[in-house]
């Protein structure tokens, strides 16, 4: 059932999906060769990959709305945590295909993108759920016109903020570097651990709430 709800999802951005999935090869090649610091490869795959999330979470979420889709379905046999889980699959499954295809341009396209490495996926997984994290509940909560216009904004100023703060973190020689006595493998998978205990938080509070919504 959560294999039907997602395909459901996919065919309603089908519209914007081509488009998305030549930005996933295009986007990090672009940002990266504008990018003057370290880890340029990384942020511009973060970049990437929230633009993918936020653009293609967000046009399934506007024509659910504009065609009272929650209402539909409420009607059909799905429970309204299927609707939810199906809700996070569809997220996780856009992260996927854009580590899956920015891992094929780093192999083939020699433009000087880096392969990512463990911690690399981990942070910017960590970064994706705390960003949907809060999105995906709000949402539920008060809909999509009245989320959107925030979202957006945080969104669209992105590409802009994060390069000059990477860049003025690195000239005033600042770091994150935490002195910690775990095994490497486990520092190396924290943040998709810390990234999988908030998105399993905020599914369970998107449930309750959309549990509660007078459809």
């Amino acid at each position: 059932m959560l294999f039907n709800l997602v395909r459901k999802d996919f065919i309603i951005a089908k519209k914007y999906l081509l488009i998305m999935l030549a930005f996933a090869v295009i986007g990090p090649i672009f940002i990266s060769s504008k990018l003057e610091v370290l880890n340029g490869s990384f942020i511009s795959f973060l970049i990437t990959v929230m633009y993918m999330e936020y653009i293609l979470f967000n046009t399934v979420s506007m024509a659910e709305d504009k065609f009272k889709g929650s209402s539909l379905l409420s009607a059909t046999p799905y429970t309204r945590t299927t609707l939810v889980k199906a809700k996070y699959l569809f997220v996780l499954v856009i992260f996927i295909i854009s580590l899956m295809i920015y891992t094929i341009t780093s192999q083939i396209a020699p433009l000087g993108l880096e392969k990512l490495n463990v911690t690399n996926v981990g942070v910017s997984l960590l970064t994706v759920s705390l960003f949907l994290g809060i999105l995906i509940p709000v949402q539920f909560k008060f809909g999509y016109e009245k989320t959107k216009f925030i979202f957006f904004m945080v969104v669209f100023l992105t590409p802009f903020l994060v390069p000059l703060i990477m860049q003025w973190l690195q000239s005033h020689n600042m770091s994150m570097n935490i002195t910690v006595t775990f095994p490497n493998f486990i520092l190396e998978m924290l943040p998709s651990l810390i990234a999988l205990v908030i998105g399993v938080i905020s599914m369970r509070v998107s449930i309750q709430i959309y549990a509660k919504k007078n459809l």
